[in-house]
């Protein structure tokens, strides 16, 4: 009887044994699948990058008070802090918006350039771009963009005879070219040139006169500053 028991289960430890000896050796013969190259790189990557930089602002000095023969305008140059937050929609494609202040004093030129300083006005002026990056040079990244301007003017205020000075919200386009040349994954140094179309309407009481026209700004943006890559 104890023979009948035991010749059964000797023969199924044997099977257990061999089934076990197979999964082990099939589990040696499967390859070990490597991760795709960059594929680390890329779930570690985020979209978003700020820059922070100084910004000269560089006008076109020109503009003109209507009804006036060779009347023209000319403003102050300024340098100021500026930030940008871009998105990455894709490795060369990305929204960039540019944030910072900065001022203008107006000052008459050409024929009424006796009447001196017109007034100073503050400016917001919010620029969004959409760029192309290039993405073939390692860590110099250089890239192009256009896009809208929206200027806002504020705080402004005549000088002398000039009082009531008042210059016209208005829109622009806005092109770019700049590059980033990147220390490691995260840190680099940034260039950028922008040109500005913004040729607002503007009026300023003189004595009991009120005069307008148009001032040619047409600014020009050179930054230079810091990037960080989230």
């Amino acid at each position: 009887m104890l023979n009948t028991l035991t010749r059964p289960m000797g023969l199924f430890a044997i099977a257990v044994a061999a089934t076990l000896g197979q999964v082990a050796s099939a589990a040696d013969l499967t390859p070990i699948t490597e991760p795709a190259p960059g594929a680390a790189e890329l779930a570690a990557s985020s979209p978003w990058q700020v820059r922070v930089r100084g910004l000269g602002v560089v006008t076109n000095d020109s503009g003109h008070v209507n009804g006036i023969a060779g009347s023209d305008l000319s403003y102050s140059d300024t340098i100021v802090p500026e930030l940008d937050i871009s998105y990455f929609f894709t490795d060369n494609i990305a929204a960039e918006l540019i944030l910072g202040a900065t001022y203008a004093n107006i000052d008459a030129a050409g024929s009424i350039a006796g009447l001196g300083k017109v007034g100073k006005t503050w400016l917001l002026p919010p620029t969004l771009t959409l760029q192309y990056h290039f993405t073939d040079f390692g860590a110099f990244k250089p890239y192009v963009g256009a896009g809208v301007n929206y200027t806002i003017f504020f705080d402004q205020s005549g000088s002398g005879d000039f009082s009531n000075l008042d210059v016209k919200n208005k829109f622009g386009a806005a092109l770019q070219v700049g590059f980033d040349y990147m220390i490691d994954d995260h840190w680099g140094v940034n260039f950028d040139v922008k040109k500005l179309f913004l040729e607002p309407e503007w009026k300023v009481d003189f004595g009991g006169t009120s005069l307008s026209g148009k001032a040619k700004l047409d600014p020009w943006l050179i930054g230079t500053g810091f990037t960080y890559r989230f």
